[in-house]
Parts: structure tokens; C-alpha cells; sequence
């Protein structure tokens, strides 16, 4: 059960990197701005869910 939160968990992380990634180079380009706003609100979404696999990986890690 670990090694799935800590899968899920990686998957998260990056998911969270591509969509910062992807918003700020719409936002440097000059791109448009609600759509760098919308990618900034599903960050922080990703964000939390993140943070949620996380500590369940580090729960399911920990010895029994």
C-alpha cells in the first residue's frame, strides 16, 4: 500500500511542476492572463492533493 501513495505521490509532484511550469511561460510570453490564472488555481489544487498523498505515503511507511 506504501509504494502506491508513493507512486501517486511522485505523479502528483510532477503534475504540479508541468502546470507551474506550463502557467508561467504563458504569463512570461504574454500569453493570456485568465488562462495563466486558471493554470495558477489548478496548481494549488494539484497542490493539496499532493500534500495528501504525501503524508499518506509517509503513513503507510512508517512500521507496523
Amino acid at each position: 500500500m506504501g509504494t502506491l501513495f508513493n507512486i501517486l505521490a511522485t505523479v502528483a509532484v510532477v503534475a504540479v511542476a508541468i502546470v507551474l511550469l506550463r502557467g508561467l511561460f504563458n504569463l512570461m510570453r504574454g500569453g493570456d492572463s485568465g488562462f495563466s490564472n486558471k493554470m495558477m488555481q489548478l496548481r494549488v489544487f494539484l497542490q493539496f492533493i499532493a500534500i495528501v498523498m504525501i503524508v499518506l505515503a509517509i503513513y503507510f511507511a512508517r512500521p507496523a
